[in-house]
């Protein structure tokens, strides 16, 4: 408590920045991606919202928790086992989006658009494959239930605690949230714009962005693992956390942008010649 902020401006620009930190988490930023494109090609309007659906249900999660660690007492902490029920939902969620797309890939026929589908009735399917707002949102919210955010929300509320009450906690909890609201939102638009623009592009592009979904959820999902086992890893990982995400940002605009390149080859070879 001693090290955060004294003033009440500093608090709340110190949650506002946290929260986009946090909008930046690999895992965020992979998950919003995958559900974005899962749901691209029949609801368009639930893709570009995806982003900032999972933002609001995660940030629902995290106001809950700042109004009970307000109510209780300054010496709430969070439980040791959430640090394990955080990771077991990040890699759960990036392994099954990992899966999703890599077999939408090689079940898709040759020449059609690469789009998850035919695995509704797996039981992770169904999980990780929603298609409903407030589905969307539970996802987020499933994300919160960690030990970082849980402990986060509850050293907000209790440090807005010297400024006022309930209120001043909320307040200092919204401005985190929409710290991470504006990151996941311009996420989950951004891949919507990409996904449409190579879907209507070629076959081949749609492709190329599943693969990148893929190998980027499979890769972070390791990685997450790693972390959990190796203290090493995690101490590596402390403070890196925006170049991670901007990893997978770049990843992902990367697997674009060869889509593109390779569709528009394609697509200027003779006709002969690109039914091979």
């Amino acid at each position: 408590m001693d090290t955060l902020p004294a003033t009440w401006s500093a608090l709340c620009a110190l949650a506002f920045v946290l929260g986009v930190r946090h909008g930046f988490d690999a895992d965020h930023l992979a998950t919003i991606d995958g559900l974005t494109r899962y749901n691209a090609p029949t609801n368009p309007a639930l893709s570009r919202l995806c982003g900032a659906l999972f933002s609001l249900g995660h940030g629902a999660v995290v106001c809950l928790v700042a109004l009970a660690a307000g109510s209780l007492s300054a010496g709430w902490q969070a439980p040791g086992w959430l640090e394990f029920t955080g990771v077991a939902v990040s890699v759960a969620f990036l392994f099954g989006l990992a899966w999703l797309n890599l077999r939408a890939v090689l079940v898709a026929r040759p020449g059609e658009v690469v789009a998850p589908a035919g695995i509704r009735s797996r039981l992770l399917g169904r999980i990780v494959t929603v298609r409903s707002p407030w589905a969307v949102a539970a996802v987020g919210a499933l994300f919160a239930i960690s030990f970082d955010t849980v402990s986060q929300a509850a050293l907000f509320a209790l440090a807005a605690g010297r400024f006022g009450g309930l209120p001043e906690a909320l307040l200092v909890c919204g401005l985190f949230v929409l710290g991470m609201l504006l990151v996941d939102g311009a996420n989950g638009l951004w891949i919507n714009r990409l996904i449409r623009r190579a879907d209507r592009t070629a076959a081949i592009a749609s492709r190329v962005m599943a693969l990148a979904v893929a190998a980027i959820s499979l890769a972070l999902g390791l990685f997450t693992v790693a972390r959990l086992v190796s203290p090493d890893i995690e101490s590596w990982y402390d403070g890196r956390e925006l170049a991670v995400g901007g990893a997978v940002v770049a990843g992902v605009l990367a697997a674009f942008l060869v889509g593109m390149a390779a569709a528009r080859r394609r697509a200027a070879l003779p006709k002969s010649a690109a039914s091979r």
